[in-house]
């Protein structure tokens, strides 16, 4: 049920997104008047097709104007995106029949060159207005929540140790840059590639000096600053097994069979060798304001460990900040996310161009696209996440592959700035080196997530 549930939502994400990408080109293309000879949502692939406004005899019959209408709208049968087929201009298609004849006004190629370019822009531009406006939708209805960085702490694995890092550090800056966003960390380093990244230990400032070789595997490695969650009881349901053992709202569990536990994680692989068994807690009971006093007891408590290694206790965790925005304080705070989102990719982009970080081997397809999305539908988490795949979407066309935005805009840009229009023989050619390019891009990201499946 659950891999169903994701495949429908990558369905519906891609779906959109593509429509709203081709839409930009639709747009533009029909505001200089050039015609469009086919606009589709998903592939029809050997010339079948669920809908079609000019091949369904019945609606047809119905509406017999729709024949004439110079664009065929439909559906395709493969639900992998969707396309729009401009007349008259070199693309994914191949269609260099109607490139031999004698060019047409309404073609794409007899237009001006700056019409051309903002109709190869206005996918892009769609994308990006698109998550424009789900992002101002979003922060209106739901404001933004996040965990504060400054004052909580770290919980490392084997390679944020290897780079200096210890559980309990507090991550103060990363060269000049003071993180704001603990659930950002990771990418923080990552895209900026720090030389050194100061920290908190045990009240001293500690620097530590980035090895800038190891990038490739921050962006492979998750969990590498998880939340270090210090053992205090938050509450207690009547459920547990630990419902009458006498703990109470703020205690603080320091050991477990003699084993300090200063944070929650301490206590998992410890509590899965007493599984249905009693362990004996050490607990210090704080004040009434839930401080710690000088004379704050220390208690011998008996606690009980159900068969999955649980005590059935919710710790305090950390305050988490909101924000809320009123619908006149959404719109700049929308636009602004929005770019914040494009530059941050744009960074991942350079990394992954980069071939020394190894964060090539980051590079995904619909599998990784799949696993983004939550097992259970929530339409907030399903339009942030459409929104982050729409900038995506707009920034991986911007580069400039032939078969790509990117492609054209650079040869067309390269036409107004010298005034010599390329040769179509150039443009196929270029087209056909484009698209092995681009096969050769989804075959890394499908093997890069094969490779993870079996691992």
């Amino acid at each position: 049920m659950t891999v169903l549930l994701k495949t429908l939502q990558v369905i519906l994400a891609l779906s959109l997104l593509v429509f709203i990408h081709e839409l930009g080109h639709y747009f533009f293309a029909k505001l200089f008047r050039i015609k469009v000879d086919k606009f589709y949502l998903f592939f029809d692939v050997g010339g079948f097709r669920l809908f079609s406004t000019k091949h369904n005899k019945l609606l047809g019959r119905i509406l017999p104007k729709l024949k004439e209408l110079d664009t065929d709208y439909g559906i395709g049968w493969l639900p992998l995106g969707g396309y729009c087929k401009i007349s008259g201009m070199v693309d994914e298609s191949m269609d260099t029949d109607a490139l031999a004849e004698e060019p047409k006004p309404y073609e794409f190629r007899t237009h001006p060159a700056w019409q051309r370019l903002l109709v190869m822009f206005g996918g892009v531009l769609f994308n990006f207005i698109f998550a424009i406006l789900v992002y101002i939708g979003l922060l209106f209805c739901n404001g933004t929540s996040y965990i504060a960085n400054k004052g909580n702490k770290i919980y490392t694995n084997a390679l944020s140790e290897q780079m200096g890092f210890r559980t309990g550090d507090e991550i103060l800056a990363f060269d000049d840059y003071v993180p704001e966003n603990f659930g950002t960390l990771a990418a923080d380093l990552a895209r900026r590639s720090p030389l050194t990244a100061k920290v908190l230990r045990d009240n001293d400032t500690v620097t530590l000096y980035m090895d800038r070789s190891l990038v490739g595997e921050v962006i492979n490695t998750p969990e590498l600053f998880a939340l270090a969650v210090p053992f205090v009881v938050d509450t207690l349901l009547p459920s547990s097994p630990n419902a009458d053992a006498g703990l109470r709202h703020m205690d603080s569990i320091i050991s477990i069979e003699g084993h300090p536990t200063p944070f929650v994680q301490d206590s998992r692989a410890l509590l899965q060798n007493y599984r249905n068994s009693t362990v004996t807690a050490l607990v210090v009971r704080r004040s009434n304001e839930g401080r710690v006093t000088c004379c704050a007891d220390t208690l011998a408590i008996q606690l009980k460990v159900d068969s999955l290694g649980l005590l059935g206790i919710y710790p305090s965790l950390p305050g988490i900040c909101r924000k809320e925005y009123n619908f006149a304080e959404a719109i700049p705070a929308g636009i602004k996310l929005t770019f914040s989102n494009i530059g941050g990719y744009l960074q991942d982009l350079k990394l992954v161009f980069t071939p020394s970080t190894g964060a090539y081997k980051s590079v995904g397809s619909f599998i990784s696209i799949g696993q983004v999305f939550p097992s259970s539908w929530d339409w907030t988490q399903f339009f942030s996440i459409v929104a982050m795949l729409s900038i995506m979407l707009g920034v991986m066309n911007l580069i400039p592959i032939p078969g790509l935005d990117g492609g054209h805009i650079v040869i067309t840009l390269y036409e107004m700035i010298t005034r010599r229009k390329p040769s179509e023989r150039f443009l196929i050619v270029v087209q056909m080196i484009g698209m092995v390019l681009i096969v050769l891009l989804m075959m890394l990201a499908l093997g890069n997530d094969i490779t993870k499946l079996i691992k």
